[in-house]
């Protein structure tokens, strides 16, 4: 494709955009004062994270001026001196950001991509695919780009673009907070929008942690929340997710990462790529647990462990029968359609601290009209707004949260966890103190309404696996 046809601003006498040199983007560039400066773990740890949710070797926060694209981050290049974190701007692809005037520039096949085929860069540079954002400045100048490589053609999933982009979002707010607090009164009002931004880009980051929209399973129901704690506008680790894995079988996993912030968020974005591989090859959750814990301590060297409970599930004439590891979280419960409630999963280990975990595989079968709950720790851990008189329970407890979904009768998976929501934020009274997931499955009841009170299924055997009928 000719440059002059893709950018819309010309090209310059080099054949480069036009764009690159005008002079109200370089001033925006300048007065960043990140140029020919060093790392610092404000843009280091998101692209890290860029480099983890993507799974791609390569990942950099650049700024662009008229000749030269400067790395202020750069994960997978072994570049310490500053004069090395650099390259000319036409062996960069980031100039294709600021000819577009902010667009992404996503290519999966760099190689056979007619944008990029001739490119200088392609061959020395490994670039087998690219996917970049724009960092933009205050007035809307495109200052650089927010990008990751892979060495191989890579068929760029939803998921990894929107995390990009919340992460170029992010390097843009960052940039222009520090821009707008080394200003006047003008500039400190600026600020606390800036501010307001940065807190609404750590719920954007936490929200792309977790799926959007739940995918449906054919005869079954499935709903879940996140409640965020109030007053905090740090990124989590509670994660959940529910995903096909291969033939009849689905996944579901409920998840806690020890703290909070960048860190946490990466290892949130480990644990679901990992299980979301691994489901496709074990149909057992406490082999996948297992794996699971091998990669935390391979790739996070044991500085944060996580809980989880994760299981395995496929619908029968029945209903829907599985099995679930419970890996240092609360347990699982299950409501049955005549309203009994009990615990199902024995407690294992947490995961991401030793490499020797114990782990149980346990069966559990769903009838029509019961319900399978998975919920974080802020559930029965939620406070009362109010300092309890005599007789009175301080935090929620397992034993309320289960009467609470014993009162759920009649209610599909979405009126569930909007019950149980509504409950718990009642009981903190709008101040929760700790960040809250829930996720339910429920099989609709038959035609004819009726309960079916069936229990869980044989324990598994002396090995602690129980094998699923494929």
């Amino acid at each position: 494709m000719a440059l002059k046809t893709m950018f819309a601003g010309g090209v310059r006498a080099d054949g480069l955009p036009a764009a690159l040199s005008d002079p109200v983007r370089l001033a925006a560039v300048e007065a960043t004062g990140l140029l020919d400066t060093g790392p610092e773990d404000a843009f280091e740890d998101l692209a890290r994270v860029a480099a983890t949710v993507t799974g791609c070797g390569r990942s950099f926060i650049t700024l662009v001026d008229d000749h030269r694209s400067f790395w202020k981050s750069c994960v997978g290049v072994d570049a310490r001196e500053i004069s090395t974190r650099q390259n000319p701007v036409r062996e960069s692809f980031c100039y294709f950001l600021v000819g577009l005037g902010g667009k992404p520039f996503v290519v999966e096949d760099a190689a056979g991509d007619p944008r990029t085929a001739g490119h200088p860069s392609v061959v020395p540079m490994r670039i087998g695919a690219w996917a970049g954002y724009p960092i933009m400045g205050p007035g809307g100048e495109v200052l650089g780009s927010m990008c990751v490589i892979d060495e191989n053609p890579h068929v760029w999933q939803p998921t990894e673009l929107n995390t990009l982009a919340t992460m170029a979002r992010s390097v843009s707010n960052e940039i222009n907070l520090r821009a707008a607090l080394a200003g006047t009164r003008d500039a400190l009002h600026g600020a606390r929008e800036a501010l307001e931004t940065s807190n609404a880009l750590a719920r954007s980051l936490q929200d792309s942690l977790l799926p959007p929209v739940l995918q449906q399973v054919p005869g079954v129901e499935a709903a879940a929340s996140y409640l965020p704690a109030a007053g905090g506008v740090a990124v989590v680790g509670d994660f959940y997710d529910l995903f096909h894995s291969r033939g009849p079988w689905w996944c579901t996993v409920m998840g806690d990462v020890c703290g909070k912030g960048t860190e946490a968020a990466k290892v949130t974005a480990l644990a679901r790529y990992t299980l979301r591989a691994e489901a496709t090859r074990h149909l057992s959750p406490a082999t996948v647990c297992e794996h699971l814990n091998s990669a935390l301590l391979e790739q996070r060297g044991g500085e944060r462990f996580l809980t989880a409970v994760y299981a395995t599930f496929r619908t029968t004439p029945a209903g829907v029968t599985g099995r679930l590891c419970t890996a240092g979280h609360p347990p699982a419960l299950i409501r049955r359609a005549d309203g009994r409630v009990r615990e199902v999963g024995r407690y294992g280990s947490l995961l991401g601290v030793l490499p020797e975990v114990h782990l149980t595989d346990v069966r559990f079968r769903l009838a029509p009209g019961d319900a399978l709950l998975f919920y974080t720790d802020g559930a029965t851990e939620a406070r009362a707004r109010r300092i309890p008189g005599v007789g009175e329970r301080f935090m929620f407890g397992e034993e309320a949260l289960a009467e609470a979904l014993a009162g759920c009768g009649g209610l599909d998976a979405t009126g569930i966890v909007h019950r149980l929501g509504g409950l718990l934020a009642e009981y903190c009274g709008g101040w929760a103190a700790d960040d809250t997931a829930l996720l339910a499955l429920r099989v609709p009841p038959g035609p004819d309404g009726s309960p079916d009170g069936r229990d869980e299924g044989a324990p598994p055997g002396p090995a602690g696996r129980s094998t699923p009928t494929e």
